[in-house]
């Protein structure tokens, strides 16, 4: 029994040799390799920064040009007030100028008769 329990024993250890010399072959854990890999993560991670920014750069456009037509909109709705207001303001003014100039009134409602037309 003792030989395959040391049989076994070395077989782990034959596993184990291989395992090392694999990683000492491959130089994974060196200085080197380890630089690279860190590299590798930066270059991973400017990558995703960049996606990143890339989307927040689209979606603040995005709300920009929402804004600029939301400032267009506008614009038209306040020129028609202006001119809604205009038109309002000149009956008024027409109506002073009357009064003032040609000394024109309104007449009594008494006076005023409605006319029928069929």
């Amino acid at each position: 029994m003792k030989t395959t329990d040391q049989h076994k024993h070395s077989k782990k250890g034959v596993a184990q040799q291989a395992a090392v010399s694999v990683f000492a072959w491959l130089n994974l854990f060196s200085a080197h390799s380890m630089a690279v890999v860190f590299l590798m993560l930066a270059v991973l991670g400017s990558a995703l920064a960049v996606v990143n920014i890339s989307y927040k750069h689209r979606m603040v456009f995005h709300e920009l040009q929402q804004s600029r037509e939301q400032t267009n909109n506008l614009d038209v709705q306040w020129g028609q007030l202006l001119i809604e207001q205009s038109t309002f303001g000149l009956e008024g003014r027409i109506e002073r100028r009357a009064m003032e100039e040609l000394g024109m009134k309104l007449p009594d409602w008494s006076t005023i008769q409605m006319v029928r037309y069929e």
